[in-house]
């Protein structure tokens, strides 16, 4: 599902040049549920950045679903981001304007009709348990069912990968709860392939396996060790 061979990722800052990332070397299987976890500046940020194909590696390559996507033009990967990619965040990113209905319909905006569109963005509120609340505006909903929305809209083209960051950062221990124990239903009832970036050790724990990064190098890959 996803291959990393030798990545680096290097940026220029006038002239200084930062190694955000310094020969990343990582596989991770179709289908599995993966934390990355580490002090800010260690570069999950980055490392997410590549995966979601928001950017390119400096060197090495990176392969997405059995494709090549290390060396595509902007163009090529939003198409890949559109297709294969759904993304979780911290702060949820939500219209207030639009109903929880609305916002779930946006990415699929430029490519289906709108009974269609409506259809499926139903379907996927239905997913997280939001039938009730297509309706609501976000200010009309709690913190744990506004990052459902957000969950809904990701999956909402039936992504190959889901990529959370700090998915439960903004939420109180129940809600963080609620999130984490859907993104596994996702990933064991589904077969979804999730990587959350954490840094809480609760969640991780509940993972199939822990990748900790320091300084822009995977210094730890281990395998969680619980009841599946």
């Amino acid at each position: 599902m996803i291959v990393l061979e030798g990545v680096t990722k290097v940026y220029s800052l006038g002239a200084v040049q930062v190694r955000a990332l310094d020969g990343v070397d990582l596989s991770i299987n179709r289908g599995e549920i993966v934390a990355v976890m580490g002090v800010s500046g260690s570069g999950k940020s980055t490392l997410m950045n590549i995966l979601g194909c928001l950017d390119v590696p400096t060197s090495g390559s990176y392969s997405l679903d059995g494709e090549d996507v290390g060396s595509l033009d902007d163009d090529k990967l939003a198409y890949i981001r559109n297709r294969k990619v759904g993304f979780v965040f911290q702060t949820y990113n939500l219209l207030p304007r639009l109903t929880a209905l609305a916002n779930v319909e946006l990415p699929l905006l430029y490519g289906r009709g709108r009974r269609q569109r409506r259809q499926r963005a139903q379907e996927a509120l239905e997913r997280v348990g939001l039938a009730d609340r297509m309706r609501h505006k976000p200010a009309e909903l709690s913190g744990g069912q506004q990052q459902r929305v957000g969950i809904a809209r990701a999956l909402v083209k039936d992504p190959a990968i889901l990529l959370a960051d700090e998915p439960t950062g903004n939420l109180d221990s129940r809600s963080s709860e609620e999130i984490i124990s859907m993104l596994i239903r996702l990933n064991r009832d589904e077969g979804i392939t999730v990587v959350v970036v954490t840094h809480s050790p609760e969640i991780a724990a509940r993972t199939d396996r822990v990748i900790s990064m320091l300084d822009g190098r995977i210094v730890d890959d281990t395998p969680v060790d619980r009841d599946r």
